[in-house]
């Protein structure tokens, strides 16, 4: 498997995504929602607060686990909020921005604002290149033949298996993420540099302390350790899963573009991209992700306008020629499992 499935354009065409984006501008997608968002922020964060509540109301039971996944659920809620933030599709002033991201993030998920916005933006620049994007970087999965011949010792015995692993590695997602945020605060390069750049360090330190002490505390205060044990285990191992298959569906799977790949933004942003289709149900589920095609080419736009973006989006594709992929949610999964299976092939065959 090559590690680029894309042929250079014969020139670049800049000016294709700026006529899609002034149509999209002359439909008033770009404006925000802030009564939506409202509404959006006080249902979300009343329903995570209300969850906490009934989890301090319930005590020593073993009902607790129960609770445990739908804590999950409303925690990665909580988490789509704070990607919201990180891409002011809430608030144009990057104050506002920071404060509803720090508070979704470093306060309620346990998961560093500043870190995040970081990886992130590295993958909406450059998405699904080895080289450049964080998310398709050879860690515990591999994302192509090169990365996987590379890998030794117990690495190379899961890039064999990593399809039917993908799943059950989810499950730690969410203690990797935590882990990733206190190493980013506290990292520093050998010359003393901080290794990740973060504008709100102390601030991000003291938030990600709060919610760990109040996270243990009140686990530990309402129920007994070994309840307490397993309710962190259902609630952060769910957690990781959810947030693993809302972004899975995006890009894994899609073209992966290298050095020698002359795109331009339009084509490099849709030809990376899947579109999950679902319906209003899908939307609440992934966030809005579902629309990636529409959110990396427009990463501000508010959530509630993608889904109105998306005819216009894909008419124009069909005009310059641009493929538009669109498929559904179990598809979509089919897709990035297959991608796995055929990355670690080669150390199959040998």
């Amino acid at each position: 498997m090559s590690t680029s499935t894309l042929a250079a354009p014969g020139t670049r065409r800049g000016s294709d995504y700026a006529r899609l984006s002034r149509r999209v501008a002359e439909a008033g997608l770009f404006h925000r929602r802030p009564g939506r968002y409202a509404v959006r922020i006080v249902l979300t964060l009343g329903a995570f607060l209300a969850g906490w509540a009934v989890v301090a109301a319930v005590g020593d039971s073993w009902w607790q686990p129960a609770l445990a996944v739908v804590m999950a659920v409303a925690t990665t809620q909580v988490a789509f909020l704070g990607h919201d933030a990180g891409h002011r599709q809430m608030f144009r002033r990057r104050g506002p921005s920071e404060v509803a991201g720090l508070v979704a993030g470093n306060l309620a998920v346990g998961l560093s604002y500043g870190w995040w916005v970081d990886k992130h933006n590295r993958h909406h620049a450059n998405p699904n290149h080895t080289d450049e994007d964080p998310d398709v970087g050879a860690g515990a999965l591999v994302w192509t033949h090169e990365q996987a011949r590379a890998t030794r010792g117990l690495s190379r015995w899961m890039a064999r298996r990593q399809a039917w692993l993908f799943f059950p590695l989810l499950l730690l997602e969410g203690l990797a993420l935590h882990v990733a945020s206190v190493r980013a605060l506290t990292g520093r390069e050998p010359d003393g540099r901080w290794r990740v750049p973060v504008r709100h360090r102390t601030v991000e330190g003291l938030l990600l302390a709060a919610h760990g002490v109040g996270y243990v505390g009140l686990l530990l205060a309402v129920m007994s350790p070994g309840k307490a044990l397993v309710f962190a285990a259902v609630h952060q191992g769910l957690w990781g899963l959810y947030m693993g298959c809302a972004f899975a569906p995006n890009h894994k799977g899609m073209p992966m573009p290298t050095a020698d790949d002359d795109l331009d933004y339009l084509r490099k942003q849709v030809l990376t991209s899947r579109n999950v289709r679902g319906g209003r149900v899908v939307d609440l589920a992934l966030g809005g992700l579902n629309y990636q095609i529409e959110h990396h080419l427009f990463p501000n736009m508010p959530r509630a306008n993608l889904r109105r973006a998306r005819p216009l989006v894909r008419a124009y594709c069909a005009e310059q020629g641009i493929p538009y992929a669109e498929t559904g949610l179990v598809d979509s999964y089919r897709q990035a499992l297959a991608h796995l299976h055929d990355a670690g092939r080669p150390l199959r065959a040998g």
